[in-house]
């Protein structure tokens, strides 16, 4: 399966490999440890992959023993595994690292040593977890694993050719026309049931069977409960609490998160670390409410006053349906037309975020719920920063629509109070592109591109 994350794992074979070891910071089932594998047979001589989960004694003790002598640790290491180390031409491969921190300690040593390249894997729930007894070394360099965005869906389903057309379009801001705009979206509404998750994606290919797909979600999501009860000592309580609410929160016309669903004696400063955990877990994908578009989003950022979306669209669909065993196929149908009976904004507005935060954009939105000024009250969906920072009109303001009828009046009041400080505001929406009195119309399906 192609991902992206494969062309920054060339780059960092060419220019730091000799200076870092690269860590693959990801949630659980996202594919590091395939991505991880890829990369080495096709771009070493020969590798070597150390599956902590399973590693027994033996080796630990050849880590435990010999790692002052290196050139006694590799014959050992090389002679356990039958496999042959060239110098400058092996990589080694320290799968879920976590289970093992000795080895992660051991990288400073093994990167000055010079002789081969180290990746590392793991889930970062528990990569933070397990560090109490070593020092994290500098030569770690860390990069995310995300689910699959939409592009890599395309590639996954054999629709590759769709993909430099979109972007031609979204870079041209012309439409696609409504024949390759309607085939676009019918692969988009897959993606967006099916998810990202490269298990179900696969599932989804070879079966086209989605009680089958579900199940595979559910199992990921049955992970993820466990690894909430291991790994959020004192407070898995809580974080269970607020990933159980996550589609509550989200079904609400107003989709800022509101503690009193849990208990009306919930305090923000009670749940922060456990809003925390989920987001560092890179289970759930946290929103903040920015009180002006301005440079540094982050600077006018409103901690107490968030959204919180699933990381993965996918997951959401078949927590959100928790209360069937199994999703049914007729129940994925009616999602896959558009005729379930739901607010299908919280599954728009949740992918919308997803994509934003793939391609690499922290998550931002506006709320200004003034009672006694009904000029000043109004929601923005998403802010979205520029690439290159300027002196002005860096913000682009984002509105997500999942119906076909709607209204603008918070973006036109947005626009009007703030108007000569943006950059282009968007409509994202199941149409095609278009550009009307200032306003770009985008089909959900660029929102990644943006």
């Amino acid at each position: 399966m192609k991902r992206k994350i494969y062309d920054k794992l060339i780059d960092w074979k060419k220019n730091d490999s000799r200076r870092t070891a690269l860590l693959i910071d990801g949630a659980r089932r996202v594919g590091k440890s395939y991505i991880a594998e890829e990369f080495a047979k096709s771009e070493y001589k020969s590798h070597l992959i150390i599956g902590f989960n399973r590693a027994g004694n033996d080796l630990k003790d050849i880590f435990e023993r010999y790692l002052d002598d290196l050139d006694t640790f590799f014959t050992y290491l090389s002679a356990y595994y039958g496999i042959r180390l060239y110098e400058r031409e092996s990589l080694i491969i320290f799968d879920e690292v976590q289970m093992f921190p000795k080895a992660r300690s051991a990288i400073k040593y093994l990167v000055a040593d010079g002789r081969y390249d180290y990746l590392e894997t793991g889930s970062l729930m528990s990569i933070k977890a397990n560090v109490g007894d070593i020092v994290i070394p500098s030569e770690e360099r860390h990069i995310k694993m995300y689910p699959l965005d939409f592009e890599e869906f395309l590639w996954a389903t054999k629709n590759d050719g769709l993909v430099p057309i979109i972007s031609k379009c979204f870079s041209e801001k012309k439409p696609l026309g409504q024949t390759m705009h309607r085939k676009v979206m019918d692969i988009f509404r897959q993606y967006l049931i099916v998810g990202g998750m490269p298990q179900a994606v696969n599932e989804y290919i070879d079966t086209k069977d989605f009680e089958r797909v579900d199940q595979v979600k559910r199992d990921i999501l049955t992970l993820y409960r466990a690894d909430i009860t291991k790994y959020a000592k004192s407070y898995e309580r809580k974080v269970e609490s607020i990933f159980d609410e996550i589609p509550s929160q989200l079904q609400k016309h107003e989709k800022k998160f509101n503690l009193a669903s849990i208990s009306k004696e919930a305090r923000f400063r009670e749940y922060e670390d456990a809003m925390f955990w989920l987001s560092d877990a890179m289970i759930a994908n946290i929103c903040y409410n920015s009180t002006a578009p301005n440079v540094g989003l982050k600077l006018n950022m409103d901690r107490m006053t968030l959204k919180c979306y699933m990381s993965d669209t996918g997951l959401l669909i078949s927590h959100a349906f928790d209360e069937n065993s199994i999703v049914s196929e007729a129940l994925y149908k009616k999602l896959l037309f558009g005729t379930l009976e739901i607010n299908e904004g919280m599954i728009t507005e949740n992918i919308v975020a997803q994509m934003l935060r793939t391609a690499g954009h922290d998550l931002y939105f506006y709320s200004n719920s003034n009672r006694e000024d009904v000029s000043e009250r109004m929601e923005i969906d998403f802010l979205v920063a520029k690439s290159k920072v300027t002196s002005r009109h860096n913000v682009s303001p984002i509105e997500v629509k999942s119906g076909k009828k709607y209204a603008l009046t918070s973006m036109r009041k947005f626009i009007k109070k703030f108007g000569e400080q943006l950059h282009t505001p968007y409509v994202l929406h199941s149409s095609d592109l278009r550009k009307s009195e200032g306003i770009v119309y985008l089909p959900l399906y660029m929102a990644g591109l943006l």
